[in-house]
């Protein structure tokens, strides 16, 4: 019988381990790139002084490991884990001062019961919004209800408690609504409150229910009980699963890693039926050179599976930007980033966004502004080696030109004759778009022109990506008259 209390557990968190890593592992990758945590004492101060602050701190800080979807699974497997046997250490205290012959031995149904609050985490984490910060604030409130039942009795119990409760406030919040538990500051997160609820109300319906308890020890109500709540508990987790959402943001993620193989890999399997996914495959599609080739067999959406026009969120602009930087549009790629971490709900900064916008810095050479974004990564755990060998680069021109990425999208992007650092921001018109040299990027423009794509082809010859990029255009508008314009131009 002693057994059974363990293996529930280790087959509840090889559950979740199996499940974030293999069915939901890019809504981890998701929370990762929407935070940049920094070990540095400013940045750690700012967080912790206010209320809630340390439970915050302890979300964001798990949250970096979450770029790893199996380490991510595996400490959300952990600290769920945790959050059971903290339910059952209450049960048995309860039992205990109740001086039940059992020993303080949770038996029968109260087995089951006792994985309910991490299921109801579990529900919770299923939502891209939800923060860790709320799981730490429930893991905390146990830990400090479960450390206040092994306090003695008697005047220095009370005066313990009397200096923890301020202590308790400070770590989670006022009225356990601290900050950063829930990506919307507007909405609440239920399925927390009911989560945190249930871990204090199961130990004393125990502690009403004791004799129930102690006359429960058949080895098969207890499994039946665990087996119980796993089904209705598990079947509520599939299903409130977006499942929609995972397959936008493994697109996304791709793109981010430039897994342009995967991406066709994965469209070959199940075409993409959402903008983002469109995207992402027609720009692996060009990266290979068969955009033009292979455009009909696969699903479109007009020329906003190209190129679609930016919105004012944090997510779908992301994969667009990707595109502008693959085609050489370094100041529009720079600029879409910026605006998609700015957007990012909770306020706070991105790995993803800091990496990128060093990377379109140093690619126009602001070598000061992508030092300010390096030395950040520097303090991270796990951008800190890119980012030491990249500032290596600042400055060094000859590094620059030799680099397979920066040096090519250094070409496509500037004319020969432009001063690093110096470039126009103007949008080009029509009258340039007659073969001469042009100077600057498209800075100011949020909806991509076949002018524009017209105009990298033309300032360099070797941009196989705008060339595609435009003549799909032409294919998914029917702009017969386009097109025939822009072979005349180039003839000419």
């Amino acid at each position: 019988m002693k057994f059974i209390r363990p293996l529930c557990t280790l087959v509840f968190g090889l559950a979740v381990l199996l499940f974030f890593g293999l069915a939901y592992p890019h809504h981890l990758h998701y929370q990762e790139q929407f935070q940049l945590f920094l070990f540095d004492s400013t940045y750690v101060w700012e967080i912790v002084r206010v209320p809630g602050g340390v439970a915050d701190l302890l979300g964001r800080f798990s949250t970096q490991f979450f770029l790893y979807a199996w380490v991510g699974a595996l400490i959300i497997a952990v600290l769920l884990s945790a959050v059971q046997l903290l339910v059952l250490l209450a049960l048995r205290q309860v039992l205990r001062q109740a001086q039940e012959p059992s020993q303080g031995q949770a038996q029968g149904p109260w087995i089951g019961l006792s994985f309910v609050p991490s299921f109801l985490l579990w529900l919770f984490l299923l939502d891209e919004n939800a923060l860790m910060g709320g799981f730490w604030a429930v893991l905390l409130t146990q830990l400090a209800v479960w450390s206040y039942a092994l306090l003695p009795k008697g005047w220095i119990g009370r005066i313990v408690i009397l200096v923890t409760i301020p202590i308790l406030y400070w770590m989670v919040g006022p009225s356990w609504t601290g900050s950063h538990y829930y990506r919307y500051p507007t909405v609440t997160p239920w399925l927390l409150y009911a989560a945190w609820l249930s871990a204090l109300v199961i130990p004393l319906l125990a502690r009403v229910s004791r004799k129930w308890i102690s006359s429960s020890k058949n080895f098969v109500v207890t499994a039946c009980s665990f087996a119980l709540v796993a089904v209705i508990m598990g079947t509520l987790v599939w299903k409130n699963a977006n499942f929609r959402a995972e397959k936008v943001m493994q697109y996304d993620f791709m793109a981010r890693h430039q897994q342009w193989n995967r991406i066709l890999e994965t469209a070959n399997r199940e075409k993409p039926n959402n903008q983002i996914g469109v995207t992402v495959q027609n720009l692996a599609l060009a990266m290979h050179g068969v955009l033009l080739d292979q455009l009909f067999n696969y699903n479109q959406n007009g020329i906003a599976g190209l190129l679609p026009d930016v919105k004012e969120d944090a997510t779908s602009p992301l994969p667009t930007a990707e595109a502008f930087y693959q085609l050489g549009m370094i100041n529009v790629a720079q600029r879409t980033v910026f605006e998609a971490q700015e957007a990012i709900l909770d306020f706070q900064k991105s790995g993803r966004c800091y990496k990128r916008l060093a990377q379109t810095n140093l690619i126009n050479g602001q070598y000061e502004v992508a030092r300010k974004y390096l030395s950040a990564l520097q303090k991270t755990l796990f951008y800190r080696d890119w980012a030491n060998e990249t500032l290596s680069l600042l400055g060094d021109e000859a590094a620059i030109a030799k680099h397979p990425e920066y040096g090519r999208l250094r070409k496509m992007a500037y004319d020969e004759d432009l001063t690093f650092g110096r470039a126009s921001s103007r949008s080009a018109t029509s009258s340039e778009l007659d073969g001469s040299r042009l100077t600057g990027d498209f800075y100011f423009s949020d909806h991509v022109t076949p002018e524009m794509l017209q105009s990298l082809y033309l300032r360099n010859r070797d941009n196989g990506l705008a060339y595609q990029y435009l003549v799909a255009y032409y294919l998914l508008t029917g702009d017969q008259e386009g097109y025939n314009n822009f072979i005349s131009s180039i003839k000419q």
